[in-house]
């Protein structure tokens, strides 16, 4: 393979040096031998448009987007999936053999692929029908996770946020059995409840917490919070003290990776223990260039 020209792809952000998608899919190339690479690229907003009609020259095979370019991407894709478009936002862009741009979200693919192997591994019985599932937040990446729970046939879903027009506006935009509730009524929603899920950054480090208590939340209810940092924020930290199954948030940004780094570089990657050690220790080091 070493004779063959890189196949290339990298992640859009303004910055971009935080991500650690370059760590991510540089442990899978090295892994599996692949003769490509993966770069950040510090691209502007207003030079979105020229840096993604500029992929086919340079020879890419496509990109991920990060903030804040996820919901502008859609105006230059030439296809976007179903999810992407219900969702307004593109993180993975793949160059078609024609040339063109092709869009989608895998932010809630990798929000269920995530709740299901934790749970596999420690043998929890929860299903998408298991019940009434919670989600607090309605920005982007609760638009992503709902829409990955309606389409997984979730048979109610409570959303909760502090501004409740912006939840009706994605319950209507998602479509699905949802039931819009007000921030006051927060925690009477969580009786009977199977899943809850923080989408906010309450709890990220920096951050107050969720304030939220759990004491009508079933003690069988999975808890999952997408923040990674810290990995048990105090939503965890409270669930796991009272019993509940928990998720941390590192697995959704693990597993939301693989449809793009198939895409490009045709392989179907893993998500194992030695790639999240490995990430974990490039988000120590991060931390620490910052102190």
């Amino acid at each position: 393979m070493t004779d063959r020209i890189p196949i290339k792809a990298g992640v859009m952000g303004w910055p971009v040096g935080h991500s650690l998608s370059p760590r991510l899919h540089g442990y899978w190339l090295k892994q599996y031998g692949i003769n490509g690479t993966y770069q950040a690229i510090a691209v502007r907003p207003e030079d979105l448009g020229d840096a993604l009609n500029n992929l086919k020259r340079d020879d890419f095979a496509g990109v991920n987007l990060t903030v804040p370019h996820k919901e502008a991407a859609l105006a230059h894709m030439d296809e976007v999936t179903d999810a992407a478009r219900r969702i307004g936002a593109v993180n993975t862009v793949v160059l078609t053999p024609e040339g063109g741009l092709a869009g989608s979200n895998t932010d809630g693919f990798g929000f269920m692929e995530n709740l299901k192997a934790a749970l596999s591994s420690r043998r929890v019985s929860w299903r998408v029908d298991s019940g009434p599932a919670v989600v607090v937040g309605a920005g982007g990446a609760a638009r992503a996770i709902v829409c990955a729970l309606v389409d997984a046939g979730v048979g109610e879903l409570r959303l909760i946020n502090r501004s409740e027009g912006r939840a009706r506006d994605l319950a209507k935009a998602i479509g699905g059995p949802f039931d819009v509730i007000p921030w006051a009524g927060r925690e009477s929603a969580l009786a009977g409840a199977a899943l809850l899920v923080n989408t906010t950054t309450l709890g990220m480090t920096g951050q107050p917490p969720l304030d939220l208590s759990l004491a009508a939340l079933p003690e069988t209810a999975v808890v999952n919070d997408i923040v990674y940092a810290p990995l048990e924020t105090p939503l965890l930290a409270a669930a796991r003290a009272r019993g509940n199954p928990v998720v941390d948030g590192l697995g959704m940004l693990l597993h939301q990776a693989r449809p793009g780094f198939a895409a490009w570089f045709g392989i179907e990657p893993e998500v194992t223990e030695d790639l999240r050690a490995w990430v974990l220790k490039g988000m120590a080091g991060a931390a620490e260039d910052t102190e």
